[in-house]
């Protein structure tokens, strides 16, 4: 009989050394699950950073050549102002000179 409980005592002593790897292990891949989840979660977090400022240099290009854009149409509008301006000038003269003989009646 002492013998069984010899063997019985190695099987239970057995089980619970098993017990205690197993709650190891649970632990140790627990803690990796964790940290597995703050990893991604940071990456996570620098993709966005990434993906603003990313999103924010793109804005700022595109600002930037739609001012320029722009300016230059601001700049062909002023061009062609002062061209008409200066047919408008131009033909002031004779303008004013038909008005006046249409006024007249001459």
């Amino acid at each position: 009989m002492a013998e069984e409980i010899s063997l019985l005592q190695k099987i239970r002593e057995k089980e619970l050394e098993l017990s205690i790897k197993i709650d190891e292990t649970r632990r140790e891949a627990e803690q990796l699950i964790l940290d597995a989840r703050k990893e991604a979660s940071e990456i996570i977090k620098n993709s966005e950073r990434e993906g603003e400022k990313a999103a924010e240099e793109h804005y700022k290009k595109e600002m930037e050549r739609i001012n320029a854009e722009i300016e230059q149409l601001r700049k062909r509008g002023d061009g062609e102002a002062k061209l008409v301006r200066e047919r408008g000038e131009r033909n002031l003269p004779l303008a004013a000179e038909k008005i006046v003989r249409t006024v007249t009646m001459e």
